[in-house]
């Protein structure tokens, strides 16, 4: 009697167990599942860094001490920096797609291309904006990729035109200053870009007279627009406006 009863104890903790762990296992699952889940179109995000603290730990003759340090955070904005149009031609066909000369992408043969056919493309580049909490900014731009295909390069062209947008307009005026080195003098002026950015440019002595007690300048940009979504844009300076 005492033996089934030990039996059947322990077969019920071995379910138990079993029960547990099989748990665990589904939760963990779950969670890679959601972790790895993403749908982006746009090339448009944001995102903030932000490494914490680190702790030094020191052994002297005295004892041991610790140190910690506060690491700076950075916001990372991803956008569309620039286009251009090249000549390629038309490699192999592979179903409904083809691969496109000299990059060896795959591109939809959206206009029934030929074998060796001479095309013109649409190539794209984007860019990482990096700010730290010292508001220095860092540019990271990513590699070309060809995003469309056109018969005749005027088709690309005109295309292009629609991305690539000059315009002037009135930017905030952050502020003018001095620097010297060996006895040399230059001037920077600090503006924000409609985007939230902070950009300094180098100026001569009658702009920074002029700059000096200006609260608003006038500018020309250039937006840089995202081709899976126009309504989104990103404005570069292309210099100063009257």
């Amino acid at each position: 009697m005492g033996l089934r009863r030990a039996r059947s104890s322990a077969e019920h903790n071995r379910k138990n167990r079993f029960n547990r762990l099989t748990v665990a296992l589904t939760l963990a699952l779950l969670l890679v599942v959601t972790g790895c889940s993403s749908n982006t179109d746009s090339v448009f995000y944001t995102s903030t860094s932000n490494s914490g603290y680190s702790t030094t730990t020191t052994s002297t003759s005295s004892g041991t001490s610790t140190s910690l340090t506060t690491q700076s955070e950075e916001n990372i904005a991803r956008v569309p920096w620039d286009y251009k149009i090249v000549e390629g031609s038309v490699g192999d066909l592979i179903n409904s797609d083809m691969t496109v000369l000299p990059d060896y992408q795959l591109l939809p043969n959206d206009d029934n291309y030929a074998t060796g056919e001479q095309i013109w493309l649409l190539q794209f580049m984007d860019a990482e904006m990096v700010t730290d909490d010292k508001q220095r900014n860092e540019i990271r731009l990513s590699a070309w990729r060809t995003i469309k295909s056109y018969k005749t390069k005027e088709k690309a062209e005109e295309d292009m035109s629609n991305l690539k947008i000059a315009v002037t307009t009135e930017v905030d005026m952050i502020g003018v200053y001095k620097t010297e080195f060996k006895g040399e003098t230059r001037n920077f002026a600090v503006v924000e870009l409609p985007s939230g950015h902070r950009i300094k440019q180098p100026i001569d002595d009658k702009r920074f007279t002029d700059f000096e007690k200006k609260k608003k300048v006038n500018v020309q940009l250039e937006e840089i627009h995202d081709f899976a979504d126009y309504d989104l844009a990103y404005a570069k300076f292309r210099g100063w406006a009257k």
